[in-house]
């Protein structure tokens, strides 16, 4: 057998005056052209082991071992041969592209570094190569997103911007991490689509770092599962998923959420009006941007959600659902239309009366690490809706009954966010959206920036409390299997239009638009042979 492209022998890392090693004892290999896929819970030493390889971790870390590119030792490499192997042999696509892109230089002249960082070229010949990368990657009209700036870009094309400079001088390895977390499934699968394509035209090998396990089923050949730092298992990713031996490795595969397969049948979608006693009406909804010419963000929308029920919302990015969710807050005014919460015409109202109705409304949102103050305690952060909205409940009460609640319990109210997991903060951040018993609770992607074992206890807790509360819930998601799982009715979003609604059971396994089926079709499943049918017929829908 022909020797491995990468190899990792024994490779440790340390962080000084940390307790243990980060990661310890990781042996791996990866071979030309072959995608390996690196598992396993936040804090489990994924990145940590990645990033060793082109020492991009803090000055803190110490690896130790031997990793192997081409044979060369890349912890024994001097800085100036490293960073000819950054760029050059080793690419790296990292998880948020907005961040790993400068905000204020074009597309173009990113492209263009990127390129004359490793070859001896005039900015002419770079901008030729730059046009040709934004073509590799399948972004229409190379010529002007080159013109373009990050924030111009869908998080989607972004992607593929950032996948572009990875291969800019077309690297034998390419580190790939996350690279779709929190895009939506049809752009999810044209990256992954994408990372396919790349792998069998320049014969790179990508190690995958990822929570995704239908990312993983899709698009990996052999699995590595890491768990507090060691590797626990590894093997072809079909043996693991069919026939896990770790316990965690079972574990993980058991958390995962996956989507009914659809019937074939069309759903007859039967309209449903909403009662007197409905949570939340929105009626022929109409926002625009720019003045009355300018982008309908919304158009006609119409729907509700009744006492106790969950609504889930899907769509693309740029379908209108964050504006849905901003005008029910009423955080953006509508052009025309009537949003009623709780019997209340929120588009009617004074701006004292909207504020006091926003107490009736909850928000839960996507990240649980941004949306609380880092510098507030727990109880301080769970206490702030009582504080803006004071009225006959005890503060101090109200959140110990909270923290037990989400199952958090009020030993925690004293600790700061940084103190907690993931998993942690978005419990504070449901107990929060909570504190004043809404008559309806907004989830905006609430577990898409969860591991997926972390993902089945929220959903598990969330799904509990609504039963046990019977708040009426607006779920927004981009994770079809979620909505699945929580819904009661499903309301699909394109381009501002509502194309289909109706019971979860019948839009998510026999939808009537061919945009739902579209979406359906690109949700990805953990089951390597199964993910692999879907996505076939994902590329025959999609073309």
């Amino acid at each position: 057998m022909s020797e491995p492209l990468l190899a990792l022998h024994d490779v440790t890392v340390e962080f000084a005056g940390a307790a243990r090693p980060a990661v310890r004892g990781v042996t791996l290999s990866l071979a030309a052209g072959e995608v390996v896929a690196l598992v396993g819970e936040s804090g489990s030493g994924k990145t940590v082991t990645a990033m060793s390889l082109l020492r991009l971790l803090p000055a803190t870390a110490r690896p130790s071992g031997r990793a192997l590119l081409d044979g060369r030792d890349l912890y024994a490499m001097s800085a100036a041969e490293l960073r000819a192997v950054r760029g050059g042999r080793v690419g790296v696509v990292f998880q948020e592209p907005m961040s790993a892109l400068n905000p204020v230089f074009t597309i173009g002249h990113q492209l263009v570094e990127a390129v004359r960082a490793h070859r001896p070229w005039s900015a002419r010949r770079a901008r030729e190569r730059a046009l040709e990368l934004l073509e590799l990657v399948g972004l229409p009209d190379a010529e002007r997103r080159l013109r373009a700036y990050p924030h111009e870009l869908s998080g989607g094309q972004l992607q593929r911007v950032v996948i572009a400079m990875a291969v800019a001088c077309e690297p034998a390895l390419l580190i790939a991490d996350e690279p779709t977390t929190a895009l939506d499934v049809t752009v999810q699968a044209e990256i992954v689509d994408l990372l396919l394509d790349l792998r069998d035209r320049l014969d790179v090998a990508i190690l995958l770092i990822t929570h995704d396990m239908g990312v993983v089923a899709g698009l990996a050949d052999r699995v590595a599962v890491m768990k507090d730092g060691e590797l626990v298992e590894q093997g072809p990713v079909v043996e693991v998923f069919e026939r896990p031996a770790h316990p965690y490795t079972k574990e993980l595969l058991a958390s995962v959420v996956s989507l009914t397969p659809p019937t074939g049948d069309v759903a007859t979608g039967s309209a449903v009006e909403p009662s007197p006693d409905a949570a939340l009406v929105v009626e022929d909804l109409t926002v625009v941007y720019g003045g009355r010419r300018g982008v309908r963000a919304l158009d006609g929308v119409s729907l509700h959600v009744e006492p106790g029920e969950v609504l889930g919302l899907v769509g693309e990015s740029g379908s209108g659902k964050s504006t849905l969710a901003s005008v029910i807050t009423g955080l953006r005014p509508a052009t025309s239309g009537r949003v009623l919460v709780a019997g209340r015409d929120l588009t009617r109202l004074r701006r004292a009366e909207r504020r006091a109705a926003r107490g009736r409304v909850g928000f839960v949102f996507q990240d649980p690490t941004s949306s609380l103050n880092p510098r507030a305690t727990i109880g301080r952060t769970i206490a702030e809706p009582m504080r803006l909205h004071p009225g006959s409940t005890d503060p101090d009460r109200r959140v110990a009954e909270l923290l037990d609640l989400v199952q958090l319990g009020a030993a925690l109210r004293d600790r700061y966010p940084h103190e907690l997991s993931g998993g942690q903060r978005q419990r504070v951040g449901i107990a929060r959206a909570l504190a004043l018993d809404p008559a309806l609770l907004i989830a905006d992607e609430p577990t898409s920036a969860l591991d997926v074992s972390v993902q089945a206890r929220i959903l598990d807790l969330f799904g509990s409390l609504q039963e046990q509360l019977g708040f009426a819930c607006l779920f927004i998601s981009h994770d079809l299997a979620v909505v699945e799982r929580l819904a009661d009715r499903v309301a699909v979003l394109r381009e501002g239009r509502l194309v289909e609604q109706g019971p979860a059971a019948d839009v998510l396994t026999s939808p009537r638009d061919p945009y739902t089926a579209r979406l359906i079709a690109a949700a990805p499943v953990a089951d390597p042979v199964r993910q692999r049918e879907r996505h076939a017929r994902w590329r025959a829908i999609a073309s």
